[in-house]
């Protein structure tokens, strides 16, 4: 199996978008995200959609995103 094949397996494994590209920018605009290659706007951007509708989208499949570092995020968890 080729790694384009790989990559086409794995991404058709993502229900919520249709098209096969779409389903592997989201992967690679994930991977940019948590590598901080690209902002949270560019990535909704990448997938031409809102980026409300994007952290929507990350937040029904149970994606946490934060630029925060994560002694920030535990921090700002005790806050309430």
């Amino acid at each position: 199996m080729t790694q384009k094949e790989m990559i086409r397996e794995i991404a058709s494994e993502l229900s919520i978008f249709s098209k096969i590209e779409q389903k592997e920018n989201f992967l690679f605009v994930l991977g940019a995200l948590g590598a901080r290659v690209i902002s949270l706007q560019k990535a909704a951007e990448i997938m031409q959609m809102d980026k409300d509708i994007f952290l929507e989208i990350l937040d029904l499949m149970g994606i946490e995103f934060s630029y925060l570092e994560t002694p920030d995020i535990a921090l700002e968890r005790t806050w309430d």
